[in-house]
């Protein structure tokens, strides 16, 4: 609609004034069928103005505009389009002048200039697209108007709220699920210690090449399981692996011969019982080759691994792998490939005590592991939604638990409340047939703007038996 900068700055001017007057006109002028919808990044504002019990003297006309007022204040920061009402005699003045080339008093659009016959039905159909900005869900929407008697006289006759707020921002149900409680909390951690042994032997000696520094490593990884208090150890798994060079059936048993040494040093140096070990001599590691050599830039590669897929006897590949370019690539699997292989992998299983909210908001700062999901939860809970500590909580539970639907959904839920929606999206990528996912990931779409793509999220967890979607499917609609 087109209308002179004059005007609206005109009928700015006025307001303040005119918000302090008694009403006059308005009290005979009716709003039907208001509705405001958000679409997307437009509001659509669309309304009736029932001018049946309107009687305007002849000679007046009255401009009418709905504006947004910040609630709570006199400030007006926005005036829609306004229409112009005029009494009988004053309209044929108004069409004379502009007849003779006068612009008139109120320039509108022509379609929002009418004349009011009194004692008749008449109503005026308004509609209005603008662009939506934030501070219009903290705005009321009101109705004002001014009238001109004559050429130089204005009563200015009032307002009335129509609408507060101007746009309600729709309250979605996100979905939060509490997580079962662990009624033991069983852990287990998974190293790899690297020794080196004179050849043959068994013998754990600190200060042989680097085994000081790989020394050091084990006690710090077993020391701070073993001397927590929170925490009791339920096994230690040891196995041990040799390089598959030289004989299988030798190498087998210098592999248990070592994982027995490294299991006897945890006994001696910290104390750990002879009974929860369960110790295995794994003997030469073909697997771990493959992969090292599978995942290598080796120019042999597809040779190596022909002999280690075809050959079946162990012993028999010795020769086989040795005599592929002369010896060359075997030198190379001495070299490089061979030595890693020669390894202690360790488990320790332990039990984790339960711990109370207040103990679990520490503990997550320092080793969050030995918290359960619903623990977590917890933790999460006691922080405001709005807060840090809420959403980093979350985002801690999904990183340890990655493949777990409940830690997923929350994380989605606290990433929307943080208005993250393209990181709730991306992580509920991998739920598409869990309901409650699907709720978020509606809510998630709706906050962006794209309500198609919503709309077809909460049917579907709808479908598959979310009461929150079928509540935040009425909201978006």
């Amino acid at each position: 609609m087109k209308k002179t900068v004059t005007s609206l700055v005109l009928l700015l001017m006025l307001l303040p004034q005119m918000l302090m007057a008694q009403d006059k006109y308005m009290d005979q002028i009716k709003v039907e069928d208001l509705r405001v919808d958000r679409e997307g990044e437009y509001v659509v504002v669309d309304m009736k103005i029932n001018l049946d019990d309107l009687k305007i003297r002849s000679n007046d006309v009255i401009l009418l505009s709905p504006a947004l007022r910040l609630t709570g204040s006199q400030e007006v920061v926005k005036v829609l389009d306004p229409l112009q009402v005029s009494g009988r005699t004053r309209s044929i003045v108004l069409d004379r002048m502009a007849d003779t080339g006068i612009a008139r008093e109120y320039r509108v659009d022509p379609s929002m200039d009418f004349t009011r016959k009194n004692g008749t039905s008449q109503s005026i159909s308004y509609s209005q697209r603008i662009p939506f900005e934030h501070y219009m869900t903290e705005a009321q929407l009101i109705f004002v108007e001014v009238v001109q008697a004559c050429a130089d006289c204005f009563v200015h006759e009032g307002e009335k709220v129509l609408l507060t707020p101007f746009v309600k921002e729709p309250v979605y149900l996100l979905s939060y699920i509490t997580p079962q409680v662990e009624p033991v909390k069983a852990r287990a951690d998974r190293h790899t210690a690297t020794f080196n042994f004179v050849v043959a032997k068994h013998d754990l000696i600190r200060d042989y090449k680097n085994n000081a520094a790989e020394f050091a490593r084990v006690d710090k990884v077993v020391s701070e399981v073993v001397k927590n208090k929170d925490l009791t150890v339920t096994e230690f798994a040891v196995a041990g692996y040799a390089s598959p060079e030289g004989n299988f059936e030798s190498n087998r048993a210098l592999a248990g011969r070592r994982a027995n040494a490294f299991a006897d040093y945890l006994v001696s140096a910290h104390g750990v019982q002879k009974s929860q070990f369960r110790v295995t001599g794994h003997g030469e590691d073909w697997e771990g080759l493959k992969v090292a050599v599978t995942n290598s830039n080796l120019s042999t590669k597809t040779q190596v691994l022909d002999v280690i897929a075809h050959t079946g006897n162990p012993d028999a590949r010795d020769a086989k792998l040795q005599a592929i370019d002369g010896g060359k690539t075997y030198n190379d699997l001495l070299t490089v490939y061979y030595p890693p292989l020669r390894r202690t992998d360790y488990v320790i299983a332990y039990n984790v005590r339960a711990f109370s909210v207040e103990e679990a908001r520490e503990v997550i700062k320092t080793n969050p592991k030995l918290l359960s999901l619903n623990e977590m939860y917890l933790v999460a809970k006691s922080y405001p939604a709005e807060s840090k500590e809420f959403k980093e909580v979350f985002d801690i539970a999904a990183r340890l638990y990655p493949n777990e639907p409940v830690a997923i959904i929350n994380a989605s839920a606290a990433d929307i409340e943080g208005g993250n929606y393209q990181a709730a999206i991306d992580r509920l990528g991998k739920l598409s047939n869990n309901a409650e996912a699907l709720n978020n990931l509606g809510i998630a779409y709706a906050r962006m703007g794209n309500l198609e793509r919503a709309k077809a999220s909460f049917l579907q967890a709808i479908n598959l038996g979310s009461a929150n979607a079928q509540r935040n499917l009425e909201e978006l609609n």
